[in-house]
């Protein structure tokens, strides 16, 4: 039983939700008793994703870095929560509690009170001093060694985590931190989540979120890997754990604290109210689709993918990127998988890869391009481009956890055109998703349905090509703002409102009434195409081949080369006529 929130209008209580993306936030107000999303509003990160160089210009950053701004993040806490309470016409008074989610895992290395490196300005030239963006994959070096290592001592922990663990994780950018920047990471007082740290800006008090802890910290029953374990990586990185990350965790849907008078006059919030702890973009979203229980899997699609499924027990199931007691809902151990470039892709091929005519015809239909390239695709049989692609243009979250794989499409021709292409693209992206049901399942983890979930779903060819190859009928969320609903549900939890999140998510989440079933004929044809795309995933991923590999290696030694300066008896010779 809930406690009831109020059963006339004039005694409603209200949440806000705050869901921090790759390049915005956006907040939502939300009536407790139903769920109903009254007001909304987006702030764009002025700042962006840095990945060619830092704000004020300076040296090229090296291939794979995406880094951030966290005053970009405070920016919506000043912008876009009191627009969304101003348009929802709701009394501030009658706010309860303010939740957030962030993309995971995002980290900030600060002072002991919270400061940001890269906003005191001796260290505002210093790349390791800004946020790891999620997906920041240039530790991937300090990934295989913790992966190796853990392997050798047949750590216990791995296990939880497939066997691998991720360069977007917090240990391998720490460690990254440490052998690049040794004297910013000896400054570094706490090496935090940013789904902590604005919670930290929020009520003033520091506390990790236990989800987050455990999915990209490591933190399994209880403890950390061992001081010894780190040692062995470097000497140096002994007490990343008790010295950089260690500090009390809260569970999700529990109060951190109150709003602080300063983040107040932020939000337009009142004071005191309910700070949630914080959540998981792709977790938060769960409880919003109305599924808290076992067996349904979730599947975020926004720019990459996750894949969230929750389970009485746990089992070791490969290439997951984690798998924690209560990490979704309480009582369930929940599962994540996750593809690192979905509409990422999508958006790389339409910015990239798209001539001046394909994009004037769009125009003159009154299309964007994916709209336009997604018709001209959707026109044609299964198979009918003969091309297949891998999606690993940001590198393999699942199930292999490795960002140093590439993209690729195979079957070009000289007839071959931009919708073919975007089509495969979309179909690769498809076929990823369908190799991580199978893993679950192979696993043991069943995987009774399947609800979608993230700002991709208006795009009904794609929805109804991945019910087509899956071969599972697909429902949607209700809310277009999913993970920031799940973090207002979240905060009506720990403002009271409800006795857990099981409770909020019956009366506050949902789902649409349409289905999207699969078609048995088409179905029967992306089959052979999707063993086609698991020859290609084992030959590229599994080390049949290590090409990519190579690859990433060259190109990193051309970048390095290309950064030094040239000298006269070193520059090239003019060309002779």
């Amino acid at each position: 039983m809930s406690a009831a929130p109020g059963s006339g209008r004039d005694q409603d209580s209200y949440v806000v939700g705050v869901d921090f993306g790759t390049l915005s936030g956006r907040a939502v107000v939300v009536r407790v008793r139903d769920g109903a999303e009254l007001g909304a509003a987006e702030h764009l990160y002025p700042h962006g994703v840095l990945d060619e160089t830092l704000p004020h210009g300076g040296p090229r950053l090296p291939p794979e870095w995406a880094l951030q701004v966290p005053s970009d993040y405070l920016g919506v806490l000043r912008h876009a929560v009191p627009r969304a309470l101003e348009a929802s016409g709701v009394p501030a008074e009658r706010v309860i509690g303010v939740g957030t989610d962030f993309t995971s895992c995002t980290m900030i290395p600060v002072t002991a009170d919270g400061t940001p490196l890269c906003e005191l300005p001796q260290y505002r030239e210093r790349p390791h001093a800004y946020v790891k963006l999620w997906k920041h994959h240039s530790a991937q070096p300090q990934a295989d060694r913790i992966n190796a290592l853990a392997a050798e001592r047949a750590e216990p922990w791995l296990n939880r985590y497939g066997g691998r663990v991720s360069s977007e994780g917090q240990f391998a950018k720490g460690l990254q931190l440490l052998e690049e920047d040794p004297e910013l990471y000896a400054l570094t007082d706490h090496w935090v989540e940013a789904t902590d740290w604005i919670v930290w800006q929020l009520c003033g008090s520091y506390v990790r979120s236990a989800c987050a802890a455990g999915y990209k910290g490591l933190l399994q029953d209880g403890a950390h890997p061992s001081d010894e374990f780190l040692a062995a990586l470097d000497p140096g990185f002994r007490d990343f754990v008790s010295g950089k990350v260690e500090h009390p965790t809260g569970a999700l849907g529990t109060r951190a604290g109150g709003l602080t008078a300063q983040a107040a006059g932020w939000t337009g919030l009142p004071e005191g109210i309910a700070v949630c702890v914080g959540n998981i973009d792709a977790h938060a979203t769960v409880p919003a689709t109305g599924a808290a229980g076992a067996g349904r899997m979730v599947l975020i699609m926004g720019t990459s993918a996750c894949h969230m499924v929750s389970s009485p027990d746990p089992s070791p199931v490969p290439g997951m990127s984690g798998v924690v007691d209560g990490g979704i809902v309480p009582g369930l151990w929940g599962y994540e998988a996750g593809q690192s470039g979905v509409g990422d892709i999508f958006g790389w091929f339409v910015r990239t890869a798209v001539p001046e005519s394909c994009a004037q015809e769009a125009r003159r239909l009154g299309r964007t391009l994916h709209e336009h390239l997604t018709l001209l695709g959707a026109a044609q049989a299964v198979g009918e481009h003969g091309l297949v692609a891998l999606d690993w243009h940001s590198g393999n979250r699942s199930v292999l956890v490795d960002h140093e794989l590439s993209g690729t499409v195979v079957g070009l021709t000289l007839a071959t055109r931009p919708e073919d292409v975007y089509r495969a693209l979309l179909e690769a992206t498809a076929f990823g998703t369908r190799r991580i049901i199978e893993a679950f399942e192979e696993a043991g983890v069943p995987v009774t349905g399947i609800t979608l979930a993230g700002g991709l779903l208006e795009n009904t060819f794609l929805t109804q090509l991945y019910a087509d190859v899956t071969r599972r009928p697909l429902s949607l969320i209700r809310s277009s703002r999913g993970p920031a609903l799940g973090s207002a549900m979240h905060a009506a939890v720990a403002a009271g409102a409800y006795r857990d999140i099981h409770a909020a998510a019956s009366a506050m989440g949902g789902i649409r009434p349409t289905v999207y079933e699969p078609d048995p004929a088409r179905s029967a044809a992306y089959d052979r195409l999707y063993s086609e795309y698991c020859l290609l995933h084992d030959y590229f991923g599994r080390g049949a081949n290590d090409v990519m590999h190579r690859l990433r290696r060259l190109r990193r030694s051309a970048v390095t080369a290309s950064a030094q300066p040239v000298t006269d008896s070193a520059a090239p010779a003019p060309p002779q006529p």
